[in-house]
């Protein structure tokens, strides 16, 4: 375990059982180490930050990044909240994007996270999502969205069964009504259609049973 890893994890020691294991499993099954690596300094906004533990890597990585991390699942804020309350550079907020926009934070952003998120909305919705995260990032603003590619592999279907469970078997994570999962060459496309530029794809799918992909994009300047 990297020692960034394991400080991270130190913050969630005070928590239930049930969140500690939720939040260790979330550490080992997703590439938040490689996301927190590529992203820029600056203020950063955490779209859909769940117990928060990429804001405190994110935080914790680079002491002068101010990091924002807003979720509509009140349930998970409070434990984001309780677990880095002594992190002076992380804000948690409850709330979807849409709110955030909505509070004066157009172009406020450096960069933005958005990890496995996207694919718990209706496929209709995110056109709309991507624009308002857009909207949040100053000109020339890199957003870094990772998500599940839609391959067709084994890890492909392992992914969704798995999501399945969390979503409505256990109710651990809250779903729109999505659950679609993307080719990355679609995924590039709506990036570009919502006014991206694509400017890194890239795999992180090795040394996991998930095929990770995150998307690499900056806020094209009018």
């Amino acid at each position: 375990m990297s020692a960034l890893l394991e400080q991270a994890l130190l913050r969630y020691d005070g928590l239930p059982v049930a969140e500690r294991f939720h939040v260790h499993a979330r550490a080992f099954s997703a590439p938040l180490l490689a996301m927190a690596a590529r992203t820029p300094g600056g203020t950063v906004a955490d779209i859909g930050c769940g117990h928060g533990l990429l804001s405190a890597l994110l935080a914790l990585e680079d002491s002068g990044r101010i990091v924002h991390g807003v979720d509509p699942d009140s349930r998970k804020v409070a434990w984001a909240r309780r677990a880095l309350a002594g992190q002076p550079n992380v804000r948690i907020e409850e709330g979807t994007v849409e709110e955030t926009l909505a509070r004066g934070a157009s172009g406020r952003f450096d960069a933005a996270v958005v990890c496995d998120v996207l694919y718990l909305l209706p496929e209709s919705k995110w056109p709309g999502f991507l624009a308002t995260v857009r909207g949040l990032l100053k000109p020339g603003g890199r957003l870094l969205l990772k998500e599940v590619e839609g391959d067709g592999s084994w890890k492909h279907r392992k992914a969704l069964a798995q999501e399945w469970v969390m979503v409505s078997l256990l109710g651990r994570t809250k779903a729109s009504g999505g659950m679609a999962l993307k080719p990355r060459a679609e995924m590039a496309r709506y990036l570009e259609d919502a006014g991206f530029e694509v400017r890194e794809v890239v795999d992180l799918g090795q040394g996991y049973t998930t095929p990770h992909v995150l998307y690499v994009a900056e806020n094209s300047v009018p």
